[in-house]
């Protein structure tokens, strides 16, 4: 369960509804406090438990590189609707939601494209299958195919639970304990219990059998000419670190580990992780111009 850092809004960063061809997506946008945006927009997609809130904490710092930077929730995810029918919510669908959400922010124009964990695997969809021209790509925490190791097994047991117990046993057997003894702020807590009641069951369910199933993609990534980035935390519980590493290099990506972080840099040090994404960006762009 991704666990933002602080919930306050930033200046220059505010809540939006993007309405586009195949619905409304709720999202954070932020733009530079002072001045317009000068460079291209940044596409942020959040992981399976995640949300727009996910990026709260480099939201600003991104923007003030002088680019408007969106943050979205998918579908089904918080505040974003979804339907009941588990099609919609397929590393195929969602990547194509997040294909015609680049259009929409980039206005027909380049993009740079971001995606954590599970957003991983929905937005290279987007860059293999889509129309849109992504300035770059940043895989943040992802791999080249299906969860492995202790988040798999968090998956797995997910799913056995939706359908017996329901969200309200999970929370309060599990995921509410388990945050109280992380030290989480209750302030977080709450929002964590919102967060998570507010999902569609189907999408939730739909998208873990998603991550737990994933196909190796690698190969046709590297056919697309996108300058690609693979962001991890040294510790991180998802995909170890050695294999988003083979990934990269698969990939003849660029590959930057954030040190003492884990699963979520964009929370445990988003400092570093802006400054890493900036400066990509920035030289995705000095090419291409």
């Amino acid at each position: 369960m991704s666990t933002p850092r602080f919930l306050t809004l930033p200046p220059g960063v505010h809540s939006r509804q993007i309405e586009t061809a195949v619905g409304a997506f709720a999202a954070l946008e932020a733009l530079p406090v002072s001045g317009v945006p000068e460079r291209w927009p940044a596409l942020l997609v959040p992981g399976l438990t995640g949300s727009k809130e996910d990026f709260i904490a480099v939201l600003q710092t991104l923007a003030q590189s002088g680019r408007q930077v969106v943050a979205i929730d998918m579908r089904g995810q918080f505040e974003t609707a979804g339907p009941d029918d588990p099609a919609a919510y397929t590393c195929a669908a969602l990547g194509n939601d997040v294909d015609v959400l680049a259009q929409v922010i980039g206005k027909g124009g380049p993009i740079h494209l971001v995606g954590h964990s599970f957003g991983g695997l929905v937005t290279r969809e987007a860059v293999i299958d889509g129309r849109t021209r992504f300035a770059s790509y940043t895989l943040m925490s992802s791999g080249p195919a299906a969860i492995v190791g202790p988040r798999e097994r968090a998956g797995r047991v997910m799913m056995s639970e939706l359908p017996e117990v329901g969200l309200e046993h999970m929370w309060h057997s599990r995921l509410e304990p388990e945050a109280l003894s992380a030290g989480v702020a209750d302030e977080i807590v709450a929002f964590l219990r919102k967060r998570l009641f507010a999902n569609s069951i189907t999408g939730m369910y739909r998208m873990t059998e998603e991550v737990l199933s994933a196909p190796d993609r690698c190969d046709e990534l590297t056919e697309v000419e996108v300058p690609t980035l693979v962001l991890y935390g040294e510790h991180d519980d998802g995909w170890p670190p050695h294999l988003q590493s083979e990934m990269a290099r698969r990939l003849g990506a660029e590959c930057v580990v954030v040190p003492g972080a884990a699963h979520s840099p964009a929370v445990e040090a988003p400092e570093t992780t802006a400054a890493a994404l900036i400066r990509f960006w920035n030289a995705a762009e000095a090419r291409l111009h």
